[in-house]
């Protein structure tokens, strides 16, 4: 039972629901938002915005030179950088993503990112349907 609410107290509160027929979201403010929270000392923040079975948004911001390790996942990806400069390394290419410019990849394509300056990232990820 310590464990779970444990976990529960790291979990902000969602004010809004993740999932409905209309979402909007005001990112620059999602991003003010990630970056006054505690976590955000560690130089990397994260929120899923947008939360279906087969779909989410997720909102990251990284301290300049952090990096997200590299993963993969069963979903198509895209990836749109709204603040700042990263880059995304996937199959031996380098992306160099800046505000206005997006990536998008097949499923299952191990990929890491890094910021090279204080960046937001932008991450939509569509599962297949069962």
């Amino acid at each position: 039972m310590a464990v779970i609410e444990q976990e529960a107290k790291h979990r902000r509160p969602h004010p809004r629901s993740l999932s409905g027929s209309f979402i909007e979201l005001d990112l620059a403010r999602e991003v003010e938002d990630l970056e006054r929270e505690p976590e955000w000392e560690t130089g990397q923040n994260a929120k899923t915005l947008v939360k279906f079975d087969d779909y989410r948004v997720v909102l990251t911001a990284l301290k300049a030179r952090r990096k997200v390790p590299p993963h993969a996942t069963d979903g198509r990806v895209s990836i749109q950088v709204v603040k700042g400069h990263a880059l995304l390394r996937a199959e031996g290419r380098t992306f160099d993503l800046r505000p206005g410019r997006i990536v998008t990849f097949d499923r299952g394509i191990l990929h890491e990112l890094e910021a090279i300056d204080e960046s937001a990232i932008l991450q939509t990820i569509a599962w297949p349907r069962n």
